[in-house]
């Protein structure tokens, strides 16, 4: 009987030890580390990339390491030739081919943050000023990640992936279009 009480203390002891001796993990530095839903960034998108209220075929998917499986952007469902416009004003900072797949990245004006839209047929070129809702390219018919056509739609501020819906303001979100009510009490002119 002691000596199986003496086992389990002996266990115990070593476990502790393991655990008191263990080196403590090193936090990453910022920039590797990935990131969730930031709430810091400025809802300043004025359109959506494609369409009026696309369908969101696959979200955002943040990884748990830097290397990670995750999705590290939106794709909205888009038929290829359509439009894809800049969610927000900014400075086209790369147009051209990645991979062999057509990439538009915009630096938004007044923030530290770059969208990137792929695969789209470049209509601007780099250091172009774009306005919101300007058209940047078309989709491409090939190069997609999805199952069927779509543009993937990306978010980074420096070297950390965020999530791009977070740009576009809660009306732009919603679904259903706006409804005006009467207005009752206020006299005619």
């Amino acid at each position: 009987m002691r000596a199986k009480r003496y086992g389990r203390c002996g266990t115990w002891l070593v476990l502790g030890f393991l655990l008191l001796t263990a080196p403590t993990p090193r936090p990453r530095p910022p920039f590797l580390t990935p990131a969730a839903t930031d709430t810091s960034v400025p809802a300043i998108g004025r359109a959506w990339p494609v369409g009026a209220r696309p369908t969101v075929l696959r979200g955002w998917e943040p990884p748990a390491t830097v290397y990670g499986r995750g999705h590290r952007g939106v794709d909205l469902a888009a038929p290829p030739g359509s439009p894809v416009r800049a969610v927000a004003a900014g400075r086209v900072s790369f147009a051209g081919r990645v991979a062999g797949k057509g990439v538009v990245s915009v630096e938004l004006t007044g923030t530290d943050l770059r969208t990137t839209y792929e695969p789209v047929t470049a209509s601007v070129e780099k250091g172009a000023e774009v306005a919101a809702g300007e058209v940047v390219g078309t989709v491409e018919p090939t190069g997609s990640h999805c199952t069927t056509a779509c543009v993937h739609w990306g978010l980074r501020r420096g070297e950390a992936y965020l999530d791009p819906l977070s740009l576009l303001p809660p009306w732009l979100l919603r679904r259903g279009p706006s409804r005006l009510l009467p207005v009752l009490g206020v006299p005619l002119p």
